[in-house]
């Protein structure tokens, strides 16, 4: 009797792939793929070179495993940017800028560093401009950080020892011992700071938005000028981020 996974169609074949590699924490080879879809193992490598043809996904430098492609994650941030749940996704972020006074956005992971998805702007006319679309590093800001601690601590390690730690102030983690206990810190905590790393007189605070399965998926973050915004504020009201993350997970991924 065959195997009737063998009578799905191919287009849903791929589409299981890239469920499978989006659900995954690591990278995966063909094989380990396949323990999921059990098909043919010709069929399987076949899809695969051809996801990597069409640039969705992409191999790891030693060229044995896979993983999602920066296309993948950019069709998968339009997907959220475009669903029928950005209105409530604005929603969200208002209320959270109403109650801290402060520009809120929306970051999410990209092979770049981090991406600004969506914003709300505060009415203060000193302000520091981070546009939708802006990509900021992972080391020294506290969306990256976000990111980064979320990872298991090898992976954090492999991550962090294959970047450049750019010293962007005299506050940036430029020693990799360092950096890793301050992101061992941070998923601790819960939340991470940027306490002037990325940019001399800004303050910010970022905390991970989950999905269902407690995976990260992004986060969200407010900055301001420390003229106006002290590092202790900021992790005072860090609770209206962490409620709102909580209500991003609901409406995304619920």
């Amino acid at each position: 009797m065959s195997n009737n996974k063998n009578r799905i169609p191919t287009n849903l074949r791929t589409l299981r792939i890239l469920e499978i590699l989006g659900n995954s924490n690591r990278p995966m080879t063909p094989t380990e793929i396949n323990q999921e879809l059990q098909l043919p193992k010709q069929t399987v490598h076949r899809l695969c070179t051809t996801l990597e043809e069409e640039g969705y996904i992409v191999r790891e430098t030693n060229g044995k495993r896979l993983q999602p492609s920066r296309r993948l994650k950019n069709l998968a941030s339009g997907i959220l940017y475009n669903s029928r749940n950005h209105i409530a996704v604005r929603q969200v972020l208002e209320e959270i800028a109403n109650n801290v006074k402060e520009t809120v956005n929306l970051v999410v992971p990209e092979e770049s560093g981090m991406m600004y998805l969506e914003r709300i702007e505060t009415d203060w006319p000193f302000r520091i401009q981070l546009p939708v679309g802006t990509h900021v590093p992972f080391h020294c800001t506290a969306s990256g950080k976000t990111f980064l601690a979320s990872l298991t601590p090898a992976a954090r390690r492999s991550f962090v020892n294959n970047i450049e730690l750019e010293p962007m102030t005299p506050n940036t983690f430029i020693d990799k011992k360092s950096l890793l206990d301050e992101l061992a810190t941070i998923a601790k905590q819960g939340y991470a700071v940027d306490n002037e790393e990325f940019m001399e007189g800004m303050v910010a605070i970022a905390v991970p938005i989950k999905d269902e399965k407690s995976r990260y998926s992004g986060a969200i973050a407010f900055h301001a000028p420390d003229q106006r915004l002290s590092l202790e504020t900021a992790i005072a009201r860090k609770d209206y981020l962490m409620d709102g993350a909580r209500k991003l997970g609901e409406v995304l991924f619920t």
